[in-house]
């Protein structure tokens, strides 16, 4: 046996390798949006906290997939699916939201209120 033998399982190629600048970039600006995301959680906007919230993992989500996972390098076809694949999930949550404001009215707010009261009797007391 050749010493040549133990090298044909190798592959002959490595895969696209990315500056670490660009993971740096990468990895900063997903501890930013991270820290927005904490700090919009602490806000109220309204009927918009859930677009904002979606918004915001659908960036972070795409910084992972195009630089750590390599997307960006990768053929247009696989791209293309991502997309896609992006859409469809807008569109479905689309519609249970729609469907959620429709049932909306109806919903029974329940004894929430007077838990929060007697709660904080509760702690008025001790």
């Amino acid at each position: 046996m050749s010493s040549d033998s133990s090298h044909n399982n190798q592959h002959e190629s490595v895969g696209h390798i990315v500056p670490v600048r660009i993971l740096l970039t990468t990895g900063i600006a997903l501890l930013i949006l991270t820290g927005i995301t904490v700090w919009t959680a602490g806000m109220d906007f309204g009927n918009y906290n859930i677009v904002i919230a979606l918004v915001i993992a659908l960036i972070k989500g795409s910084l992972v997939v195009l630089f750590f996972m390599h997307l960006r390098y990768d053929r247009p076809f696989n791209g293309i699916v991502f997309i896609i694949s992006m859409a469809f999930v807008v569109l479905f949550i689309s519609f249970a939201l729609l469907d959620t404001h429709e049932y909306a009215p109806d919903i029974d707010a329940g004894d929430a209120p007077k838990v929060k009261i007697k709660l904080e009797e509760l702690a008025t007391v001790e």
